[in-house]
């Protein structure tokens, strides 16, 4: 299993460099960053923690070929990955959440829009002319003639069923976001199957997790950081996989209360006075780690569970005092997989 962090996009870059470094100092793989519409830039936010590492990637998550076109993403993941010595990578997304909601754009064709930008990415990343005449995305005249390095991993970021069985099909790895371990395993069946298909075999392919990480000293103080964010989470929403995380009837209240929960997103309050605290509780313990310090050993059982599902990375999101979240990582996770 492969950690990675993923650490708030609002930090300066003298901040993402400080924390890069003390993940790379555990042998973490990755640092990640969400790519927010109204967050620093997501790619010159990185530059400064390239100089200050030397074998951690380094990158954002997601970024959709709606809000920029897969030519410009090329050329801004290709100049991080000269930067840092080949070690850029990105999730590429094709959702209508986030930046393209923001700019008033709506997501079509998302299967297509997906993999041409994957296309286009990994041609350019060659360092040989590209000529790419898609039913999408064109690019002409294109020669980045100033790479160097090797390619930097490009990951498709998926959640339902039709992304993950084209996206399995021409991918390098595929990006879950709040997969459950049985969820893992659906998923990891389904690319099996799509690569059996089609005759692949590839040993390398990447299977993440994005998974929120809110331990703390105390379990409460884990749930209501996990309840403030919970709006960001894919689980209160009616199109995932809600039928085994809690019974039918308790989901719809928190359907039904989907407005309270953004608003204790926005007022960072943990109350969500609409909803009962057990229902609320019971789903942050389900679909982030909520655990104390003292029960890790839990969320260590869960990580393994995600593994034997098929997981060969896992993306940790942070949020208050993520020194302290990265050692708890270093230190007391991370040994538990060590071969």
């Amino acid at each position: 299993m492969k950690f990675h962090i993923i650490i708030e996009a609002n930090n300066p870059p003298e901040r993402i460099a400080e924390l890069a470094q003390l993940a790379e100092s555990y042998g973490m793989e990755g640092v990640w960053s969400s790519n927010m519409h109204d967050s620093r830039d997501p790619f010159i936010n990185f530059v400064d923690a390239a100089r200050a590492t030397k074998r951690i990637k380094l990158g954002p998550v997601a970024v959709s070929p709606y809000e920029l076109h897969p030519l410009k993403m090329a050329n801004a993941l290709l100049t991080l990955n000269e930067i840092s010595g080949g070690r850029a990578h990105i999730g590429v997304g094709a959702g209508d959440g986030g930046t393209s909601t923001a700019m008033g754009m709506k997501a079509e064709r998302r299967l297509t829009a997906a993999r041409e930008c994957t296309e286009i990415i990994e041609q350019a990343a060659t360092g040989e002319p590209v000529q790419y005449k898609g039913s999408m995305y064109n690019v002409m005249y294109y020669h980045s003639s100033w790479v160097s390095q090797p390619p930097p991993d490009v990951f498709v970021c998926a959640g339902g069923p039709q992304m993950i069985k084209s996206s399995a099909k021409y991918a390098q790895g595929i990006y879950l976001g709040d997969h459950l371990p049985h969820h893992v395993e659906r998923v990891n069946d389904v690319i099996k199957a799509e690569h059996a298909s089609m005759g692949r075999h590839d040993p390398d392919f990447r299977l993440l997790n994005f998974w929120a990480w809110h331990v703390k000293e105390d379990q409460e103080e884990a749930r209501a950081e996990a309840r403030v964010w919970l709006a960001m989470r894919a689980t209160p929403w009616p199109q995932y996989y809600h039928h085994d995380i809690l019974p039918e009837d308790e989901m719809q209240i928190v359907y039904d209360n989907i407005g309270a929960i953004n608003q204790a997103f926005y007022k960072r309050d943990p109350n969500i006075t609409a909803v009962s605290k057990d229902i609320l509780d019971r789903l942050v313990d389900q679909c982030s780690a909520t655990s104390s310090i003292s029960n890790i050993d839990h969320e260590i059982e869960r990580i393994k569970k995600f593994e034997v599902a098929g997981l060969t990375d896992i993306s940790l999101r942070l949020y208050d005092k993520p020194e302290a979240s990265i050692r708890l990582i270093g230190e007391r996770v991370m040994p538990a997989f060590a071969a």
